[in-house]
């Protein structure tokens, strides 16, 4: 760097700070609307020119993959039903509706009208201690594991999970839960240009209205574009974005316990994540876990999360209640090599709700059985 570059760059930042000082603090702190300054975005350019982890091509890996979806890994995902299991319990199904049909007019269930409250357990896989205990079956049936990470039976330890408390009490006046969307532009197939009820955010608000309305937490919902930056889509440093809005956030607000991160996932065009859960047509869903740690670099000192055994633990024993009471509706859980934010809070989850293929309506209807497995875990 030149001394004219480096002059430059003084007299830039003092002019920044200058401006900081006159403009009214609303401006810089609500919708994160200095990120649209032009000095802000310049300065915030150099900046990423400097080495800031020590070595530019982790910081680029770290951007990429904020900004990424499995897709190509989708493809590979292990399914948590053997085909042999399939057909056993396409056989009981059949033998179930036959044996309906016996029945009067009069005494048949209309499906279609049950609720999720009526759900009761029906694991399709076996979910016995002996064989949780067994690492290369947990494995292959709760987890997908990116070929930029690593794990090890002494990181998944199902009994370990199945014994952390995350039960809340309801009763309370403050914020409980806070769902937010590191990628707020997220769309579906029939997403209605500008319309924010066909993005990620409204499934996020129709998610609130279960979790208030039907199991009584108290909720906040936040819709700051992090993804959003000088009017365009900009994904690159949308988790830094997110991560300094939400930590002072979390300051004020010490009484949240749960932190959601809602997206949608992205898949081959061909491919449609979908079930039927009483009578709907219903996005599947997906947990993703950032370990801090990647095979080329070891652990990550410079994203430390000291609750990656209890992040793990909660999205475990989710998909162990999905597991039980909805057995299609889950893809597995996702681990990684980064962090996502996970950090800020012990119950801490990015959840994948369906993807680009689905229709806004399958991926809402997804948010009711994910409220009722939630609740389950919270309430012990």
């Amino acid at each position: 760097m030149t001394r004219f570059q480096k002059a430059l760059g003084i007299l830039l930042s003092l002019c920044f700070f200058t401006i900081l000082t006159i403009v009214p603090e609303p401006v810089f702190t609500g919708k994160n609307v200095y990120r649209h300054l032009p000095l802000y975005r310049f300065l915030e350019k150099k900046s990423r020119e400097i080495d800031q982890y020590g070595d530019q091509k982790t910081y680029e890996a770290i951007a990429s993959e904020n900004g990424k979806y499995l897709r190509q890994k989708a493809k590979e995902e292990q399914t948590s039903i053997s085909e042999k299991e399939k057909k056993k319990n396409s056989k009981s199904k059949k033998k179930q509706k036959t044996k309906k049909q016996k029945t009067k007019k009069t005494e048949k269930k209309d499906t279609s009208r049950e609720t999720i409250s009526t759900a009761v357990p029906d694991p399709a896989i076996d979910l016995s201690p002996d064989l949780l205990a067994d690492y290369d079956y947990l494995l292959g049936q709760f987890y997908i594991v990116d070929s930029n990470t690593e794990t090890n039976p002494a990181q998944l330890n199902a009994q370990d999970f199945l014994k952390q408390d995350f039960e809340i009490s309801k009763d309370t006046d403050v914020p409980q839960i806070l769902i937010y969307h590191s990628h707020s532009q997220e769309t579906f197939a029939d997403s209605r240009e500008g319309e924010e009820a066909d993005t990620i955010v409204g499934v996020g608000d129709y998610l609130v209205q279960i979790l208030t309305e039907n199991y009584g937490y108290q909720v906040v919902h936040l819709k700051e574009q992090f993804d959003m930056a000088g009017g365009e889509l900009d994904r690159s440093a949308a988790y830094d974005y997110a991560r300094d809005y939400l930590e002072p956030y979390l300051q004020e607000n010490p009484d949240i316990q749960v932190i959601i991160d809602l997206h949608r996932d992205g898949v081959p065009e061909d491919r449609h994540l979908v079930t039927e859960i009483n009578g709907k047509p219903t996005a599947q869903i997906l947990f993703y876990n950032g370990l801090s740690y990647t095979t080329a670099k070891g652990s990550l000192e410079y994203l430390p999360n000291p609750y990656i055994q209890q992040n793990l633990a909660f999205s475990f024993q989710l998909e162990y209640q999905a597991a039980q009471y909805y057995p299609e509706f889950y893809r597995g859980i996702y681990l990684a090599g980064y962090r996502y934010n996970l950090h800020l809070r012990p119950r801490s989850i990015l959840l994948e709700a369906g993807a680009q293929t689905n229709t806004v309506q399958e991926v809402k209807n997804a948010m009711e059985p994910f409220a009722y497995i939630l609740n389950k875990v919270l309430q012990g």
